[in-house]
């Protein structure tokens, strides 16, 4: 089985997919938004990179601030 692991934030790909912490299968476009683009560095393995069509740090944060306490 192929792994790879990703030197500077730890990212983890097993056989070409990304998987979360969590064991969940990930999304490399949301890993360069809320981690890549503005920690990576040149050791990063993340092939998207650069890619601004994930999810960003302000874009959760927007999303949290609009739960009200009814909301699951």
């Amino acid at each position: 089985m192929e792994t790879k692991l990703c030197p500077k934030c730890h990212a983890k790909w097993l056989e070409g997919i990304h998987y979360w912490s969590t064991g969940a299968v990930g999304n490399e476009h949301d890993l360069a938004g809320l981690v890549c683009n503005t920690l990576g560095d040149d050791t990063c393995i993340n092939p998207q990179k650069g890619s601004e069509e994930g999810q960003t740090w302000e874009e959760r944060r927007e999303f949290i601030s609009k739960w009200g306490p009814d909301d699951e």
